[in-house]
C-alpha cells in the first residue's frame, strides 16, 4: 500500500479515488491537484446549469446529502488534501515527484508521491479558424466558463446564439438556450446529420425533425469557417454556405485527452491520443494509474482502443483505481459505449456499434428498425418507441442497439437491459427470450426488446424482407412509375383517411385479415410495398404473400408510424 498517493485532476475519477482509497487505508496522505479552482463537481450537468434547470453553479458541487464539495470539505469529511487552481508541471518517475505550479502566485514546489494517478480529463477541441478568442465564443470547457455563459444570458445581452457541432453538449446546449431563455438558436454540424456516429441516419432524422418543431435550427454538411465581431465581441458566425448573426457561439466539436504530461513523462500514449493502461489501469509505469477522459479503453464489442470521454466511466474507473493502489488487483474489462440525451421531450439513446460503425469495424452487420408501444396498448399512458438493432449476420451476434421516445425513462431502461447483457457476447436468440418485469404499467407482454430480437430473427432467416423507413420516400417518390403498388394491410378503423380518399393503380388497401380471401385483387408484376402502422401487420401479409407465390414485396420496417416521424408518410 501507498503511504502517499498523489492524484492530478480533481472532478470526478480523482475525487471518487481519493475519497475510496482513503476509506482504505486511512492513514495514507492523499493529496489532488487541479488546474480549477472549482473541483468535483458535475461536467454532464452543466447544460442543465445553463438553462436554468439547475438553479445555482453550487448545486453542480453538492453531496446527496447537500454540502458542497469544497477543498475545506474534502479536507475535514474525507481526509484529502486539495490543491485548487494548481498545475502539474511535469513528472520526475525516477525521484517520484509531480513539479506544481500555483497558478495565483506562480510559486512552484514539489509533490513526492509513493503512487500516482492521472486524470487530467480530456479538453475541447479548437477550431484552426480566426475568431474564436473572440469575447462570446465558448467551448464549455468547465463550470467556471459555464457560469460565465449563464451570466451573460441573464444579463438579457443575448439574442441570437449558433451551436458549432450537435453532439451531445452541443444538443444539449441549444435545448437550453431555446426552451428556458427563448434564444433564436441555430446548429451548424459539418456531417450531414446529428448525433454523428451515434445512431442511424433515420433516428437522427427523427430528431432533427422534433428539434426543429421546438424553434431550434439546423445546417447540415456546412463547415464553419471563421467568427468575425465589432468591439472584440463575436457578431457573426461565417460558414462555407452562409453567415449568420451571433451573440454567443458554443463550439461544441468534440473533446481530446488531456495526455501531454504523461507523453512528456515518457508513458505509453497511443498514437491517437490517450494515454494507454492495462486493465488494472496501470499505466507503462507501475506506479502510476490513469482513468478517465485522457485514456484509451479497450472496446468490448470489437476489441480495438477507443477514446470515450464519459463521466459515469471515470467514476467506476476511480474506486477500481483506488482498489489497486492497495494492491487488490480488481479489473476494468473495457467499454460498451453506453450513452442518452434528453432533447426537449424525447430521450435519444444506445449502446454498441451503430450500422456503419460495425461496418468500419469488420463486421457483415444488418440494422433493424421497429416501433411498437413501450407498454401494454391497452393501459392509457403510452407512447411509440422507435429501436434499430445491429446484428451480425454470420454470428446473429447483437452489436449494438439504438432508439428514440417521448417515454424517455423507458428507452433509457431498454438500452441499459440490453447494455448488461452485451459483454457476454448475447445473439438475436437470446434477445428474444431475454426477461423483463411486465406489468401493463410499465411494458407489454411481448416487450419491443423482445420483439425487436424477433423482426431480427426473420430478417436473418430472409422471412422478413424490409426496406429501410429512410428510403420509403423514394419509393413514394416512384409511385407514377407503374412498377410499384403500395399495399396498405392496416384495419379500417386505424387506416385513416388516406386508404380512403386514394383511388390510385399505385394504393390498395386490403387489411391484413381479409388478405387470403382477398388475393386475387392484389396487383401482379409490380414491387409491393407492405405498409401497416408498426411494421408487424405487413410482416404477417408478407408471409402471406409468400406462401400464395407473390414474392416480390418489401416490408416497410417501423410502418407509418416511423415514416411519419421521418416526414416521408403521404
Amino acid at each position: 500500500m501507498a503511504d502517499r498517493v498523489v492524484i492530478i485532476g480533481a472532478v470526478a475519477l480523482g475525487p471518487k479515488a481519493a475519497s475510496r482509497y482513503k476509506r482504505l487505508v486511512p492513514s495514507a496522505e492523499v493529496t489532488m491537484v487541479d488546474m480549477s479552482p472549482s473541483i468535483s463537481y458535475g461536467g454532464c450537468g452543466i447544460p442543465f446549469y445553463v438553462s436554468g434547470d439547475v438553479s445555482t453553479a453550487d448545486e453542480l458541487k453538492t453531496t446527496s446529502f447537500h454540502v458542497v464539495r469544497t477543498p475545506a470539505f474534502f479536507e475535514t469529511a474525507k481526509g484529502v488534501h486539495v490543491r485548487p487552481s494548481t498545475r502539474a508541471v511535469s513528472l520526475d518517475r525516477q525521484k517520484k515527484e509531480v513539479l506544481v505550479e500555483d497558478l495565483n502566485t506562480g510559486a512552484q514546489d514539489t509533490l513526492p508521491y509513493d503512487k500516482l494517478v492521472i486524470a487530467t480529463g480530456s479538453s475541447p477541441r479548437k477550431l484552426p479558424i480566426p475568431g474564436t478568442d473572440l469575447e462570446g465564443v465558448h467551448a464549455v470547457s468547465g463550470l467556471d466558463e459555464a457560469v460565465e455563459i449563464r451570466e451573460k444570458i441573464q444579463s438579457g445581452s443575448v439574442s441570437k446564439a449558433v451551436i458549432v457541432g450537435s453532439g451531445f453538449i452541443g444538443l444539449e446546449m441549444a435545448e437550453a438556450l431555446s426552451d428556458m431563455w427563448g434564444i433564436d438558436t441555430t446548429v451548424v454540424e459539418i456531417t450531414d446529420q446529428l448525433l454523428p456516429g451515434l445512431v442511424s441516419p433515420h433516428l437522427a432524422e427523427m430528431a432533427r425533425r422534433d428539434m426543429e418543431e421546438n424553434d431550434i435550427t439546423f445546417h447540415f454538411g456546412e463547415k464553419v469557417t471563421a467568427m468575425e465581431g465589432e468591439d472584440g465581441r463575436v457578431t457573426k458566425v461565417v460558414t462555407d454556405k452562409r453567415t449568420l448573426d451571433a451573440d454567443l457561439v458554443i463550439l461544441s466539436v468534440g473533446v481530446a485527452p488531456n495526455d501531454g504530461l504523461a507523453r512528456d513523462a515518457g508513458l505509453d500514449v497511443h498514437e491517437r491520443g490517450g494515454i494507454i493502461v492495462d486493465d488494472e489501469l496501470r499505466t507503462s509505469d507501475p506506479d502510476i494509474y490513469a482513468g478517465g477522459d485522457c485514456v484509451v479503453v479497450k472496446n468490448l464489442i470489437t476489441g480495438q482502443p477507443v477514446f470515450l470521454p464519459m463521466g459515469s466511466m471515470a467514476n467506476r474507473q476511480g474506486r477500481i483505481i483506488a482498489d489497486n493502489l492497495t494492491g487488490r488487483h480488481k479489473k476494468f474489462p473495457g467499454v460498451l459505449g453506453s450513452w442518452a440525451v434528453k432533447l426537449f421531450e424525447i430521450a435519444v439513446s444506445g449502446v454498441g456499434l451503430t450500422m456503419a460503425s460495425a461496418t468500419r469495424a469488420g463486421f457483415d452487420p444488418v440494422n433493424v428498425h421497429i416501433s411498437q408501444l413501450d407498454r401494454a396498448h391497452f393501459y392509457p399512458e403510452k407512447g411509440l418507441m422507435y429501436l434499430d438493432l445491429v446484428v451480425d449476420k454470420k454470428s446473429s451476434k447483437v452489436l449494438g442497439i439504438q432508439g428514440l421516445s417521448i417515454m424517455r425513462d423507458a428507452l433509457v431502461g431498454r438500452i441499459n437491459a440490453v447494455a448488461a447483457a452485451l459483454p457476454f457476447g448475447i445473439t438475436v436468440d437470446d434477445l428474444q427470450v431475454m426477461e423483463f418485469a411486465y406489468s401493463p404499467p410499465f411494458s407489454a407482454a411481448m416487450d419491443i426488446v423482445n420483439s425487436a430480437g424477433n423482426v431480427a430473427a426473420n430478417v436473418l432467416d430472409g422471412i422478413n424482407r424490409g426496406l429501410p423507413p429512410e428510403e420509403f420516400a423514394e419509393r413514394w417518390a416512384d409511385r407514377e412509375s407503374g412498377d410499384i403498388c403500395f399495399l396498405d394491410v392496416r384495419a379500417d378503423a386505424d387506416s385513416g383517411p388516406l386508404a380512403k380518399r386514394l383511388d390510385a393503380p399505385y394504393w390498395k388497401a386490403i387489411p391484413q385479415d381479409e388478405l387470403p380471401a382477398r388475393m386475387d385483387e392484389v396487383p401482379r408484376g409490380k414491387k409491393l410495398v407492405l405498409v401497416c402502422n408498426t411494421g408487424a401487420r405487413s410482416y404477417e401479409a408478407q408471409v402471406m404473400l409468400d406462401a400464395a407465390g407473390i414474392k416480390d414485396s418489401e416490408n416497410l420496417q417501423g410502418g407509418m408510424a416511423s415514416a411519419r416521424m421521418l416526414g416521408t408518410a403521404p
